[in-house]
């Protein structure tokens, strides 16, 4: 899958650190969406892994009642990952000027990104980088809802739909080696008044895929 600089472009052009600089401790994804992706993940990592949180923030959505041998987290805003108690260790990088990631080969188990993607400029490069550094046969989860900041969004995450923006993913991930293991399209509810009824709320998108790639 190819893009061209017009599906990479986007309406904020300034360097992203600028946007970021100051810290958003607020959560971006509804209570019913963090807590369908805190079960998803409570379904795929094992307490043995060694998990890389890419575009992370000051929240991590793991599950609470799970310890794991490391989570790594990157993000663009240092204080917010600070914040973030579920990080053993943390660094900075804008991924949209510089797709090397700081690890060895095959030393993570699994990556996850949630509403991070809709921000990448180059995807392609960044999921080749995840499939050098994540062991072979190993995990890639990412989800997202039709939330964003949309002037800091590809246009074509931004004026895509919602089912073009999924195959938008599964297609760059198996254009660059992912082997697509589900997709999941889901619809969330929130519960009103004391629960007395509930209304729809943040869809939830998840494209999960494995390492495809001989690197052991």
């Amino acid at each position: 899958m190819k893009l061209s600089f017009e599906d990479r472009n986007k309406i904020d052009t300034s360097d992203d650190q600028i946007f970021y600089q100051q810290p958003r401790y607020v959560y971006h994804l509804s209570k019913s969406f963090r807590t369908r992706l805190s079960y998803l993940y409570s379904l795929y990592l094992l307490n043995h892994y060694v998990i890389l949180d890419l575009m992370s923030s000051w929240v991590s959505h793991l599950p609470n009642d799970k310890k794991y041998k490391k989570v790594i987290g990157h993000g663009l805003n240092e204080l917010e990952l600070k914040s973030n108690n579920r990080l053993d260790t943390y660094w900075v990088q804008n991924l949209n000027e510089s797709q090397n990631m700081p690890f060895e080969d095959s030393t993570i188990d699994a990556a996850l990104i949630v509403a991070g993607w809709q921000y990448l400029q180059y995807p392609e490069n960044v999921s080749l980088e995840l499939s050098r550094i994540i062991k072979s046969n190993s995990l890639l989860i990412i989800s997202f809802t039709n939330r964003a900041f949309w002037t800091k969004s590809p246009n074509i995450w931004t004026y895509s739909s919602e089912e073009k923006r999924i195959e938008y993913v599964y297609g760059i991930l198996e254009s660059n080696g992912w082997r697509i293991e589900k997709i999941i399209k889901e619809k969330t509810y929130e519960k009103k008044l004391l629960g007395l009824y509930t209304s729809e709320s943040d869809p939830f998108f998840s494209v999960i895929a494995k390492n495809n790639k001989s690197n052991n």
